[in-house]
């Protein structure tokens, strides 16, 4: 499997597998952020499948649906003390994942009302019959795998993120799987024997820019050194690449999916979906499919749009394969943000201290020790002590990163 190999303008790849005399196949869809916030809570609470819109058509014809739930679904729970944003459901929009049958919880909104709010989230899957992973009452439970059987294959899904705002589980304490590599490495070569398919799922990176940061593609291409079959990754609630490493697609962002953000800009209101062929020989097709996210709910892009979506994809899917093309996004990122960009959320996490010292603190904690915000501040600061700010960054990284933070439908 290769960048040659795959189709952009259908964002199709076709191996050999896949028999269809062959029962021992299975096709599973894996989706990104989903969370009965906003303007989606209220279709979620009265009208639960019609969120997803054509969606629900390859939702409802795969063998199997996984996706990542953002939000605690409780109706008891105080908001914490974090960084950003707090979501939360409420256990009546349980029925608005019916066409799941597991949940990613690594992620920083799982654990947003407290342990309490966490438990009944757990106690509303199981009742459901959901199967979940990523979190837990402590650090064996967040870091067990899900395997998932269906048609006589078996399929590990390992489930880990950055564990923002010391959220990430210890021995004794509740939280999700965090940013243990070597712990989820080990983890993926010990299934490599009991599994016909390693999914490897993260909750990581930057937000809001095309490309992930340099680091999250060395922990990617390390689970697939372990053994993984694929890699997909979300949280940047923006559409990013694929890349093919040694033969395995990693999928770095799929964008927000049931995750509604009131904002215009264009990227934030798109998303893919990602439908995967197995069987017993791993992988042997998947098939993207990319849609627009509306007031009223999600819709597959059609013609003209389709077509679009996937020119662009391929451009900020290319500069993946790599690693001095990605370093070069990387640094346009850097200054495109920039001393005024430092300075200006520097500023807002002072004023925040002075008027609530509770969320100013835990802002400023987070950037000291959460990774995607302690590589992003070093690596900018680097950049100033050395003086290598105003080095020229390629126009064309230049340009896909405003659009992606700038452009509007």
């Amino acid at each position: 499997m290769t960048a040659i190999d795959f189709n952009w303008e259908q964002g199709v790849w076709q191996g050999s597998g896949g028999n269809p005399d062959n029962a021992k196949t299975a096709h599973v869809c894996i989706a990104g952020d989903w969370a009965p916030i906003r303007a989606f809570a209220p279709i979620i609470e009265q009208r639960p499948e019609a969120v997803y819109g054509n969606l629900l058509a390859p939702l409802e014809a795969a063998d199997l649906c996984i996706v990542n739930l953002e939000a605690p679904l409780s109706d008891i729970g105080l908001p914490v003390n974090k960084s950003g944003a707090v979501f939360k459901g409420e256990k009546k929009h349980a029925p608005g994942l019916a066409p799941f049958d597991a949940v990613t919880l690594a992620n920083n909104h799982v654990f947003d009302f407290g342990v309490a709010a966490f438990d009944e989230t757990i106690k509303a899957l199981d009742n459901r019959g959901i199967k979940w992973t990523g979190a837990g009452k402590n650090l064996d439970q967040a870091a067990s795998p899900l395997i998932l059987e269906k048609n006589g294959l078996k399929i590990a899904v390992i489930n880990f993120s950055e564990g923002e705002d010391l959220t990430a589980a210890t021995i004794d304490k509740p939280g999700v799987m965090g940013w243990d590599l070597p712990r989820m490495e080990a983890l993926v070569a010990s299934l490599r024997k009991q599994a016909d398919c390693i999914m490897v799922i993260a909750h990581c990176g930057i937000e809001y820019i095309p490309f992930p940061p340099p680091y999250v593609a060395k922990a990617f291409e390390r689970m697939v050194d372990a053994g993984a079959d694929i890699v997909i990754g979300h949280h940047p609630h923006v559409p990013q690449g694929v890349q093919f490493y040694k033969n395995v697609p990693i999928f770095y962002s799929l964008g927000n999916f049931v995750f509604y953000q009131p904002t215009d800009l264009k990227f934030r209101k798109l998303g893919l979906m990602v439908d995967v062929g197995i069987d017993p020989s791993g992988i042997f097709s998947f098939k993207i499919l990319p849609y627009e996210i509306h007031d009223h709910g999600l819709e597959l892009l059609k013609h003209g749009s389709k077509q679009a979506f996937f020119r662009k994809f391929k451009e900020i899917s290319l500069p993946l394969d790599r690693p001095e093309t990605l370093e070069q996004t990387w640094h346009a990122f850097l200054t495109d943000y920039g001393a005024k960009g430092f300075f200006n959320e520097m500023n807002m996490i002072m004023d925040k201290i002075k008027t609530n010292p509770q969320k100013g603190a835990a802002m400023f904690r987070n950037r000291l020790t959460t990774r995607q915000h302690h590589t992003h501040l070093k690596d900018l600061m680097t950049l100033m002590v050395e003086d290598k700010m105003e080095k020229q960054s390629p126009e064309w990284a230049k340009n896909l990163i405003h659009q992606w933070l700038t452009q509007t439908r």
